[in-house]
């Protein structure tokens, strides 16, 4: 099903495809309701919301996530609440109809392993708002990737490098679900991945590869950062030009990389942090901040009694939203970037002189 959107108070038309999971926007719209051609700043209300269903990782104390060389940015090894409740989510999904398009579930452990994620996934369908996740896919079960075919949009796979990876991989594949691996991308991992964007050599079926910069959060490291002028990051942005037989994706994180090493890329494209712009996050204990790697909860707004509405409104929002009204006023592409990260400046991938965060 597709369905478009106006959003009167920003003066933008937003469309989204419930099949594909196609997003566009128009530029804003001037009296007549032409396309000036000026990209909108954020919406009255959230396209997509990153839900925290996860209060606890069941694999936490396996040290999952470490054996694979990642650091849980929410501490899923050393944090345990609550996973969120079913009228938590049905109280977020009854106020998202017909103005966000799609929930990607996480928290700090795999959505899939919730006690309740069939009856999660029935309650976001009902409310015609489209479930997406990720997961390790270390639980994922011939029942659980049924499931994921009822009702979920597409899948992602975290690329863990495991028996139990290309295991998720193949179900969800087998079945003819959109299936995307998500790759962090830090100082450990990206000779791998050029070398595998260089090679093809990613498992056959899948949808996209999509690299996810690493960030310092949580159990992340700075070690782990990459740095501007590292020669790799150059090579990587070559791979991300190149042709290849599944498609190539990057987190809006990326957007300071892309601007400044592609060539090939149609910017138009591209978004920057649409964190307090068009997403938010929601965590198990029904805290919103504009971005889940605000891990710190700098802007946190506790949601009921207020509204989503009103968190998206708040003073803590604006301020978060102010970085990026700010940032960079000197750079030919600041309308494209914004500035980049507004919570960790150091994986930023941009050396302009121009630069003010």
């Amino acid at each position: 099903m597709r369905y478009a959107v106006e959003d009167k108070k920003y003066h933008f038309k937003y469309a989204f495809d419930t099949e594909t999971g196609m997003y566009i926007r128009t530029g804003i719209l001037d009296e007549s309701g032409k396309d000036t051609g000026v990209d909108p700043f954020m919406g009255s209300f959230p396209h997509l919301i990153d839900v925290g269903i996860m209060g606890h990782c069941i694999h936490g104390k396996t040290g999952l996530c470490s054996k694979a060389g990642f650091g849980c940015y929410q501490s899923g090894m050393l944090v345990e609440k609550p996973n969120m409740t079913v009228e938590d989510f049905e109280w977020i999904a009854s106020q998202c109809k017909g103005r966000t398009n799609q929930f990607a579930l996480g928290g700090r452990g795999d959505p899939d392993q919730h006690e309740q994620f069939e009856e999660i996934l029935k309650i976001s369908r009902k409310y015609n708002i489209i479930p997406s996740f990720t997961t390790s896919g270390y639980g994922m079960t011939e029942s659980i990737a049924e499931i994921c075919k009822r009702y979920c949009g597409a899948v992602a796979v975290s690329w863990y490098r495991s028996e139990y990876t290309t295991k998720a991989l193949d179900m969800l594949i087998s079945k003819g679900i959109q299936t995307n691996i998500h790759y962090v991308l830090g100082n450990n991992s990206i000779d791998e991945a050029i070398r595998r964007l260089r090679e093809n050599d990613f498992p056959k079926g899948i949808n996209a590869v999509i690299f996810l910069i690493h960030k310092p959060v949580g159990q992340g490291t700075n070690a782990n950062v990459l740095r501007f002028d590292d020669p790799r990051v150059k090579e990587f942005y070559a791979e991300i030009d190149a042709i290849h037989p599944f498609r190539v994706g990057v987190d809006s994180c990326n957007t300071p990389g892309v601007i400044n090493f592609c060539k090939e890329i149609d910017m138009g494209s591209v978004d920057t942090c649409e964190g307090g712009r068009f997403g938010c996050y929601i965590s198990s204990d029904m805290v919103m901040v504009p971005c889940s790697f605000d891990q710190e909860q700098r802007y946190r707004v506790q949601l009921r009694p207020t509204t989503i509405e009103e968190a998206w409104n708040s003073d803590m929002f604006e301020q978060f939203r102010g970085h990026m009204r700010n940032a960079c006023p000197g750079c030919k592409d600041r309308t494209q970037c914004l500035g980049g990260c507004p919570l960790l400046s150091d994986i930023i991938l941009c050396s302009r002189a121009a630069r003010t965060v």
